[in-house]
């Protein structure tokens, strides 16, 4: 149970600072990571995250776990790159189903940092042995 831990704290690390380095490198290419995204913007960032969706100006992923405690575990492991980011998804959770819904309020739409953190909650998806790969029909 502990080598368990530490390498599930070693895997959320990884997902944190990987979302902190894409964060930051929009800051230094001077991109404001909570500037609305242009439409092409937006499609050509979406193309990055297969299975995504758009709606209402808003990125949408329905994600598949074994049971009920994983997808608990799961939403239980996007609060440290959520906090990272200063950035925080809706989670619908529904038996062992959890959508995440990404937007920017008060952008009133889609930023660079809706797409960092999504792609930072798929990669951390991608490491539950457990799940349906990739995000599934809502």
């Amino acid at each position: 149970m502990m080598l368990l831990r530490q390498w599930a704290n070693r895997i959320l690390l990884i997902a944190v600072s990987s979302l902190l380095l894409l964060v930051s490198s929009a800051y230094a290419e001077n991109l404001n990571p909570l500037v609305r995204l242009s439409e092409t913007e937006v499609s050509d960032r979406l193309q990055q995250l297969p299975g995504w969706t758009i709606r209402d100006q808003q990125l949408v992923c329905t994600y598949q776990l074994g049971s009920f405690v994983e997808a608990i575990a799961f939403v239980n492991r996007l609060v440290d790159p959520a906090e990272a980011a200063e950035h925080h998804p809706d989670l619908l959770i529904s038996y062992n189903r959890v959508t995440v819904t990404l937007t920017t309020h008060d952008a009133g739409g889609l930023t660079a940092l809706d797409f960092a953190l999504a792609e930072a909650i798929a990669q951390l998806h991608n490491e539950i042995p457990s799940s349906t790969p990739g995000c599934q029909p809502n």
